[in-house]
């Protein structure tokens, strides 16, 4: 005789989640024992405050300084009467308002004829420099400026007196500044020279005596005088 079932009363369908809430169990009961904590009795009871014990911080009281009030101003009994001096003129003061008619049109504006230019204009401000022969091609200002240096630069070191150092009994390495104009007229002028011996000074004036003639500078399109720095650097040969 086969023993009667019935098929919904299987248990062994629903064993996995038995299993799954079983670990479930475990695991939370391990957690909350590792988690557990005791703490002594006599620890708790040396960390508790007493508020009563703290001292009240006593805030003192500002007080503010009494001024007596200021005393009413003196009026006198009899108040003099003083009569306007006929003499004297009262200033004019005159208005601040535009009137149109004083506007000037831009028409009516004339430029002074008499402009006076500086004496000399330095080399690295002039808007048209000084033509040295050989640069009449360049176009352009700075272009005119590297050839002017560049030439000026190769006919001092070509035309001074090298062996002058050594015959004056010099050594080592001699700087000479020279400072001298370009006039209106495209000559050398105002020529000024500084340096360790006076021979030296006159050898570089009378090289810069003999530079060739150049078209003036101009400023403004006009002529003008400009001033030329030079340092002459060179090393005497022991």
């Amino acid at each position: 005789m086969k023993p009667k079932k019935n098929p919904k009363a299987d248990l062994r369908k629903k064993s996995n989640l038995f299993l799954s809430f079983g670990l479930i169990l475990a695991l939370l009961a391990s957690f909350l024992l590792i988690e557990w904590k005791v703490y002594d009795k006599k620890d708790i009871s040396s960390q508790k405050v007493y508020f009563d014990a703290l001292d009240t911080e006593e805030i003192p009281i500002t007080q503010l300084a009494t001024t007596p009030p200021p005393k009413p101003p003196v009026i006198p009994d009899v108040i003099d009467v003083v009569e306007d001096d006929p003499e004297l003129e009262e200033d004019e003061i005159e208005s601040s308002e535009i009137n149109l008619d004083d506007i000037v049109e831009p028409g009516e504006i004339i430029e002074p004829e008499n402009v006076e230019e500086p004496d000399a204009v330095p080399f690295i401000l002039l808007e048209d420099v000084p033509i040295f022969p050989g640069c009449e091609a360049l176009k352009d200002n700075s272009k005119r400026k590297a050839c002017m240096t560049e030439k000026i630069t190769a006919y001092v070191n070509k035309n001074f007196n090298k062996e002058l150092g050594s015959e004056l009994g010099l050594s080592g390495i001699n700087r000479i500044n020279i400072l001298f104009q370009i006039n209106t007229e495209g000559e050398i002028v105002n020529i000024q020279a500084r340096a360790p011996h006076p021979q030296l000074e006159d050898e570089a004036k009378r090289v810069i005596r003999s530079l060739p003639k150049m078209k003036p500078g101009k400023q403004r399109g006009k002529p003008v005088n400009v001033n030329y720095s030079l340092p002459i650097i060179f090393q005497v040969q022991n």
